[in-house]
């Protein structure tokens, strides 16, 4: 299974999820919707046979599928109540699944969510960025790097 070395991360992406904290905390995402992004973010080795080339990448390509749920989540109090979306001018837009359809296949007409999804690719990379440093620092990032090529 080629997705086997991903699993194999566990501690490595704990320890980043507590270093990066701050920086999901900066962004305009609260902890509920960057745990819903990093559900939409695959990470992937480029060029995994050549060490020195080797570079953890995170696969950001299912964001926009998720931005309608994202939208639901909102900064809502903990009971789940969130406010209308920022595109919305009475609530009565929910993204609903035609929207979610329309999002996976690339029709989405929101501007604000080119946004979102460009800060959660920027901060998705800079996560992957972070957890291949601490793979290297603990010694382990030959050793997923050998994992992922098979």
């Amino acid at each position: 299974m080629t997705d086997d070395w991903t699993g194999r991360m566990a501690g490595e992406r704990m320890t980043v999820d507590k270093q990066f904290a701050d920086r999901v905390e900066a962004s305009s995402f609260s902890n509920q919707q960057w745990g819903l992004v990093m559900t939409a973010v695959e990470f992937d080795i480029e060029n995994p046979g050549e060490l020195a080339a080797a570079r953890l990448v995170a696969d950001t390509s299912k964001l926009p599928s998720i931005m309608p749920e994202l939208d639901k989540i909102g900064h809502g109090s903990p009971m789940g109540d969130t406010p209308a979306s920022p595109g919305s001018r009475d609530g009565s837009e929910t993204g609903g699944f035609l929207d979610g359809v329309k999002a996976v296949l690339g029709l989405a007409s929101d501007g604000g969510d080119d946004e979102r999804i460009e800060e959660a690719q920027r901060l998705s990379q800079a996560y992957a960025e972070a957890l291949q440093q601490e793979l290297e620092s603990n010694g382990r990032w030959e050793t997923i790097c050998e994992q992922a090529t098979g």
